[in-house]
Formats: structure tokens, sequence, C-alpha cells
């Protein structure tokens, strides 16, 4: 492979929770192509700095302390001028492209930052990934990110909400649409599509990943979940706060949206609050989870960094 054509860098965008592991591992299977998994960390620390000859910088002591980059394996190209802004993320995408010299292409989970990457790589092709928020929401809860799907889903709105200010902004040749739904029901033809949008041929390995993975082959059975397993009440104040972005792509209400009363908003928020702090301390411990606030809050670089580290070695163990 010449530097002419060395692998392209494609994007998956897509909320958390909404099946993106599932499909990394599905693209990795691929011989031509590769995901290491999600590196927002690349663009979370990445600013506009008209000084910089590319017109940006990274924010290298954030970076460093940054638990996903610590375990990327990614490292500062050592050299007398360090680089910086997009020299460094380009650097970061050639490392990536020396660990797979066989990819014709490699995609790169990320969860925001949508306007942002496309500001700085304006040339980008994206794949939206999209799930249903209702699914979303209610499978945030076991993750420890929400005690009720009324905020289970804000960070299916963040993700969405920024893939509207973009997407009108993309070339149609360079963004693709994958629906949960639609990849859980009939994964071969829409791998197939997505094979035909990254320009590579067609792999039957991509539907034998779970034979060597921890995961299990897609399961029509997850497609809306929560018609079982949310109460219709829940569903109403999910609705209520996340219906018009919902409608508009493409999931239609099933209740009567509403909002919370006063005293409904306040007993949400608290309860919030204590499950994430129970959850926190149950899976970290109290003083790794309150000590990562406290040393982030006053500044405790050095700290911080080896806690979070722990509480990152701790949930690799609790994960799939």
């Amino acid at each position: 492979m010449t530097e002419q054509d060395h692998a392209q860098i494609v994007f998956v965008y897509g909320a958390l929770r909404s099946g993106t592991t599932a499909f990394r591992l599905m693209l990795d299977a691929h011989p031509d192509t590769a995901n290491p998994g999600e590196y927002d960390f690349l663009f979370d620390h990445l600013r506009r700095d008209h000084t910089h000859a590319t017109g940006w910088r990274v924010d290298l002591d954030a970076l460093q302390s940054d638990r996903i980059f610590s375990n990327s394996g990614l490292t500062l190209p050592r050299q007398n001028v360090p680089l910086d802004g997009l020299d460094l993320i380009h650097a970061f995408f050639d490392q990536l492209r020396a660990r797979v010299p066989e990819a014709r292409v490699i995609t790169l989970n990320v969860h925001r930052n949508g306007r942002r990457i496309h500001d700085a790589l304006p040339d980008a092709k994206f794949i939206h990934m999209i799930r249903d928020p209702r699914d979303v929401a209610r499978s945030s809860i076991p993750m420890g990110w929400a005690a009720h799907i009324y905020y289970g889903v804000d960070h299916w709105i963040e993700t969405e909400r920024d893939w509207g200010m973009i997407s009108t902004l993309i070339p149609p040749e360079n963004q693709f649409e994958l629906r949960y739904e639609s990849l859980f029901s009939d994964w071969e033809t829409e791998l197939k599509h997505v094979c035909d949008f990254l320009n590579v041929p067609w792999s039957p390995l991509m539907l034998s990943y779970h034979e060597h993975t921890s995961y299990a082959a897609p399961d029509p059975k997850l497609i809306e979940q929560w018609r079982q397993k949310c109460r219709p009440d829940a569903l109403a104040l999910l609705e209520g706060k996340v219906g018009d972005l919902m409608n508009a792509r493409g999931y239609v209400c099933a209740t009567t949206p509403r909002n919370p009363t006063r005293s409904e908003r306040i007993t949400l928020a608290a309860n919030h609050k204590l499950y994430r702090w129970r959850f926190g301390t149950q899976a970290y411990g109290p003083l790794l989870f309150f000590g990562e606030k406290v040393c982030r809050r006053i500044g405790l670089r050095g700290i911080h960094r080896r806690i979070t580290a722990r509480i990152s070695d701790l949930h690799k163990h609790s994960l799939k």
C-alpha cells in the first residue's frame, strides 16, 4: 500500500448504547477493514487556535490524563518540535494504520464532537448509527448513567443534535445511515450496504464475529424492548423530552408526551444523583469514586491520573 492509497479513516458516529460496539466487531472481522474501538478522546481535547499552522491545538495535559487515551496504546511522537493540532491527530492516525497495514479502511467509533470533527476534517466520511432513543435510555440504566429513562436519553439527545448540525454539511457520498433495528433484523443485507459505502468487497466473515468474541450474534428480540420493559408513565415523560427529535429520526411516539411536574422534576433529579453515587461507590469504592471528583475539581492532575487509571482497570474487568 503506497502513501497515496493508505488506509482511509471513517468515523462511526452514534450515541452510546446504539449498537456501535457490536457493529465495531463486525467491521473488525472484515479482512480489509479494522476498528480499534472508541476514539472520542482524539477530539475531546482539540480546540481551535489560529496561532497554530493547522488552526487547532490539543490540550496535551488533558489528553494524557484521559483514561481512554492511556489505554489506547497511542503515544505522543518524540521529536525536537512536539506535534500539535491536526498534525498530532494525523500522527495518531498513522500509528493506527501501522498496526493494521493490510487494512484499506480504519473506522473509529465516536459518540460526540461531531461538529468539531467535521470542522477539523471537512472531507471525513461518517457512518451514522442510530437506535430508538427509548431503548438507548433503557439500556443506560444498568450502566450506572441514569436512574430513570428520563435522564438515560440525555446523551442520545446530545449526539443526535450534534449530528443534525453537521449532516446537512456533509456531502451525501460521505455519509451513510445505519439503523440498529435494520442491522439487527437483517444484518447481512445491511452489512453489504456498509461495504458498498466503504468501497470494500463483501465478506461473510463479518457475520462470524460472535464466534471469536464475548458478544452474541444480533438478536431481533433486542429491538423495541422498551415496549415490554418501560412503564407508560415513564415513556410519556421521555417522549415529552425528546419527542420532536425522535419523530424527526423516524421513531413514533407511543404515548401522549408530557413534561414532569415540579415535584416530579425534583424527585427525578434527586433519585438520579443518588443512583449514580450509589452505583459509582459500589463499582469503584467510595475512595476512588469521590477521590476522582475531588482531584479533578481542585486540579491535582498527577493523583487524578493515577485514580482514573485504576478506575479504568476496574471498568475494563466489568465490561462484557
